[in-house]
């Protein structure tokens, strides 16, 4: 339970990230103080987590080998059309994310994957489990 909410908060910090260094990405909150965006970032990093790993995981096993021509690099288109997908359904909830073009989709995303990695690389050491010797 603990890393699924660890993986919301890097995920929602991936996605502020994201928000604040690609042009063609803005997150519309559903209220106008900081708590109503913060908690906007958190929903709308969830429907992506939930997308990704639904939709994510049938594209990469069924595009496999797509992926085995490109080496890996329809990854970020993949990625780009999942975070774009998630702009298309977030607006019913009367808040979300817009996404302005698919290029800036798939820079987003490009951007999310790094800030997550690179978030990761630093909570590595305090989410590997205690050991006794």
């Amino acid at each position: 339970m603990v890393r699924l909410l660890l993986g919301l908060i890097v995920n929602s910090l991936a996605l502020w990230i994201s928000d604040l260094l690609v042009d063609g990405i803005q997150l519309v909150p559903f209220g106008s103080s900081d708590l109503d965006t913060a908690l906007s970032y958190a929903t709308v990093a969830a429907i992506f987590g939930i997308v990704n790993a639904v939709i994510g995981n049938f594209i990469r096993i069924v595009a496999f080998p797509i992926y085995l021509l490109t080496l890996g690099l329809i990854a970020l288109v993949v990625n780009g059309a999942l975070l774009m997908l998630v702009a298309s359904v977030t607006p019913y909830l009367g808040f979300g994310l817009v996404i302005t073009s698919f290029g800036w989709g798939v820079l987003g995303a490009l951007v999310m994957s790094l800030c997550n990695w690179l978030i990761g690389v630093v909570l590595r050491p305090f989410t590997r489990p205690v050991t006794r010797n």
